[in-house]
C-alpha cells in the first residue's frame, strides 16, 4: 500500500512529504541567516579585537545587508508579500528620505537613504514568514543576541581591563558601547522570561540565560535598558496574568523579593543607579539635554521643519543626539516624528485586539521596551536594532497561517506550500493574501 501510494503521488506530480519537510527546514534556516545578517547590519561599524581597518569593518556590516537582500530574493523568488499597516508606515521613512536626498546633500546621506531602502525591502520579502506559531523570527533574533553576548564574555576573559574600562562593561571582540550592550542583554532577558512564562523554554535553560545576560546588563550600569526591561516584562506578564498560573506565582515571588531588597538594600541600589553622578548630571540625563536644546534652536526653513535635513549618523555638532525623537526631528522633521509615533500606536492597538498568548506577550515586551528606550537612544528612522525589534513585534501580531496541501511542482523547481492567511482582527494584516509557508 505504501509503494502504491508513493507511485500515485509521483504520477500526479505531487511532492513527497519528506522532501517537502526537508525543503521547509532549509527555508527556515535561510530565514534565520537573513535575520542574522539584518542584525549584523544594524550592529554598527565599531572596532574589533584584531584591529581591522575601518573600511573592512564597514564592508562586513554593510555588505551583510546586500547579502541578506540577495538571499531574500532567492528565497522569495516570486516576491510574494503580506501587506500590513506597520511596514506601510515604515516604507514612508525611506520614501521621505529620498525626497530630502534630492536636495544638495553629502554622499553619506544618499548612501544611508539607499541602505534604509534595502533594509525595509528585506523586511517586506520576509513577510511570508510572519505570524508563524513556531516563533521562527523570535528564535532567530535570540540566536543573534546569543552570539553577541557570547563574544562579550569572550572579550571579558581575553582583555578584562579593556572590556570593563570606566567601570562599565562593553564589547571587545566586536566593539560595542555599554549602552548598546545593555540593550542586547535586556532584550535577551525579557524575551526568555516571557517565553518561560508561556511554557516555551525549560526552567533550567531560562535560569542560565537570565543569570548570564542579567549579569552583563548589571555590569553595563545602564539605567534605561534596566527600566525598559522591567517595564516590558511587567506589561507582558499582566497580559498573561489572568490565564497563566505561572505568571501569578512569578509576580508574587518577584514582589516579595523586590520588597525585601528595597527595605534592606536601598542604599546599595541607590548608589548603583546613581553611578557616581551628581544631581545636575541626573537632571540633564548625563548631558543629553545639552545637545537637545541647541538642536531645537537651530534655524530651519519650512521644508526642513517638516522633512528634516536627511539621514545622518544621528549626531549634532559632533555630539550624539541619543534620542529617537530628537534624532527623527533632526533627520526627517515633524514627518519622521509623526511616523515614529504612528508605528508605536499601530502596534499597541494591534496588541490590544490580539488574542492573549505568547505572541502578544512577546510583542508587548518589545513595544514597551523600545518605547522607553526611544527617549534616550536612537532610533526608528534608520536601520537600527530598534527598528528590527519593532518589525519583530509586528511579525508576532499578524494572523497565523493556515497550512494547505503541497502544490504541484513546475519546471523551475519544487514549489513551497502557498497557504491562505487569515485577516488579522487588529488590522495589521489586511485581506486574504496568498504567500509561502515554510
Amino acid at each position: 500500500m505504501s509503494l502504491s501510494g508513493a507511485a500515485f503521488r509521483a504520477s500526479v506530480g505531487m511532492q513527497p512529504v519528506g522532501a517537502a519537510a526537508a525543503r521547509a527546514l532549509t527555508a527556515r534556516r535561510r530565514v534565520g541567516i537573513i535575520w542574522g545578517l539584518l542584525f549584523l547590519n544594524a550592529l554598527g561599524s565599531g572596532g574589533t579585537i584584531v584591529h581591522l581597518p575601518s573600511i573592512v569593518i564597514k564592508g562586513i556590516t554593510q555588505g551583510s545587508l546586500i547579502i541578506a537582500l540577495l538571499m531574500a530574493l532567492a528565497l522569495n523568488r516570486k516576491v510574494l508579500i503580506r501587506p500590513n499597516v506597520f511596514l506601510c508606515l515604515v516604507s514612508l521613512l525611506p520614501m521621505e528620505a529620498i525626497l530630502t536626498a534630492l536636495e544638495p546633500q553629502a554622499l553619506g546621506t544618499i548612501y544611508r537613504t539607499f541602505r534604509l531602502t534595502e533594509f525595509v525591502t528585506v523586511l517586506w520579502l520576509l513577510t511570508p514568514w510572519w505570524g508563524r506559531r513556531d516563533l521562527l523570527l523570535v528564535r532567530s533574533h535570540l540566536a543573534a543576541l546569543a552570539v553577541i553576548l557570547t563574544s562579550v564574555v569572550l572579550g571579558l576573559l581575553i582583555r578584562p581591563g579593556t572590556a570593563y574600562s570606566g567601570g562599565r562593561l562593553g564589547g571587545v571582540v566586536w566593539e560595542i558601547p555599554p549602552t548598546q550592550l545593555a540593550h542586547y542583554a535586556a532584550v535577551t532577558v525579557g524575551l526568555v522570561v516571557v517565553l518561560w512564562l508561556c511554557h516555551q523554554v525549560p526552567g533550567r535553560t531560562t535560569l542560565a540565560i537570565v543569570v548570564a545576560a542579567g549579569t552583563i546588563l548589571l555590569f553595563t550600569r545602564t539605567r534605561t535598558a534596566l527600566l525598559g526591561m522591567v517595564a516590558g516584562i511587567l506589561v507582558a506578564g499582566l497580559s498573561l496574568i489572568v490565564t497563566r498560573e505561572r505568571v501569578r506565582r512569578f509576580f508574587a515571588i518577584i514582589g516579595v523579593i523586590a520588597a525585601i531588597a528595597i527595605i534592606t538594600l536601598s542604599s546599595v541600589i541607590t548608589t548603583y543607579l546613581a553611578r557616581g553622578e551628581g544631581t545636575q548630571e541626573l537632571t540633564n540625563l548625563t548631558g543629553r539635554t545639552k545637545v537637545w536644546g541647541p538642536l531645537l534652536a537651530t534655524p530651519r526653513t519650512g521644508f526642513e521643519e517638516i522633512f528634516g535635513f536627511g539621514l545622518s549618523n544621528s549626531s549634532f555638532n559632533g555630539l550624539p543626539i541619543d534620542s529617537n525623537w530628537f534624532s527623527s526631528y533632526q533627520e526627517q522633521g515633524l514627518f519622521g516624528v509623526t511616523v515614529c509615533a504612528l508605528l508605536l500606536l499601530v502596534l499597541l492597538v494591534a496588541a490590544y485586539f490580539q488574542p492573549g498568548g505568547v505572541q502578544r506577550a512577546l510583542a508587548l515586551f518589545l513595544i514597551v521596551y523600545c518605547l522607553i528606550a526611544s527617549f534616550t537612544e536612537d532610533g526608528f528612522t534608520d536601520a537600527t536594532p530598534y527598528l528590527l525589534e519593532l518589525a519583530l513585534a509586528a511579525s508576532l501580531l499578524v494572523a497565523p497561517t493556515v497550512t494547505g496541501r503541497f502544490r504541484q511542482q513546475d519546471r523551475a523547481g519544487p514549489q513551497l506550500d502557498l497557504p491562505t492567511f487569515e485577516a488579522s482582527p487588529a488590522g495589521i494584516s489586511t485581506g486574504r493574501e496568498r504567500s509561502r509557508e515554510v
